[in-house]
């Protein structure tokens, strides 16, 4: 298990907004987002669920984090997905403790728990 998910009884556009809104809240940025299902239609054509990739940042934690590793950027922003699937909506964050396990670094460690802690607070707020 790598991500912390639940099912919304929102609409799919309603649980985006929702989740940007919860994710401002929590101090969190959106730095990247990305429409998967545009992307695959115009790269590929091909069609796909609705599906969306919100890149979030907490500036703070990320600052802490680059300075005590500064190549864990291979591993920001915190990915947030929001998508339908036979008509019912999902909202999922990354656990960035699993992530940031095969980083061998306990000060890391800790940073990744509390941003996990707000994550899920993020998706328990939708």
């Amino acid at each position: 298990m790598y991500g912390y998910k639940k099912q919304v009884e929102l609409s799919y556009e309603d649980t985006i907004e929702k989740t940007k809104e919860s994710l401002k809240e929590h101090g969190f940025g959106v730095l990247t987002e990305i429409d998967v299902k545009a992307t695959l239609k115009k790269k590929l054509d091909v069609d796909f669920d609705k599906y969306i990739i919100l890149g979030a940042c907490k500036p703070k934690l990320a600052h802490k984090a680059l300075s005590v590793e500064r190549d864990i950027g291979l591993m920001l922003p915190c990915n947030v997905i929001i998508y339908e699937q036979e008509n019912n909506v999902f909202v999922s964050a990354i656990l960035p403790s699993i992530a940031m396990s095969m980083i061998e670094n306990p000060e890391l460690g800790e940073i990744a728990k509390i941003v996990e802690n707000e994550l899920k607070e993020v998706v328990d707020s939708i």
